[in-house]
């Protein structure tokens, strides 16, 4: 059976995964995903993960399951607040259903 959940996203530049990764653990979410990522947005394109001189340039794209809506506005209004004005970055929330997932839903299962 599935357990309902929320996936927060997160694309910023990779130059801030350290402190975005603290924040979701202090948060209290069980885990995340973390990829190099590229594309275009307001400030213009970006690397995809090509090599080139600096990696600092790169962006990456974080993916938290939280159990509700609360975290996941916690986390992602914690990172705006500290990083989105000085840094590219944006963070949206969606519906998710976790499959055959113990560790995020407990020793009772989903």
């Amino acid at each position: 059976m599935a357990k309902p959940a929320k996936k927060l996203v997160i694309v910023t530049e990779k130059i801030l995964l350290k402190k975005i990764a603290n924040i979701i653990d202090e948060s209290g979410a069980t885990g995340y995903t973390v990829v190099e990522t590229g594309g275009k947005g307001s400030r213009n394109v970006r690397s995809s993960g090509q090599p080139n001189v600096s990696d600092t340039t790169a962006n990456i794209k974080f993916e938290v399951l939280t159990e509700n809506r609360d975290m996941a506005e916690n986390i992602a209004d914690q990172i705006a607040m500290k990083f989105f004005n000085d840094y590219a970055g944006i963070a949206y929330i969606c519906d998710a259903e976790v499959l055959y997932a113990h560790t995020f839903c407990g020793p009772g299962g989903c």
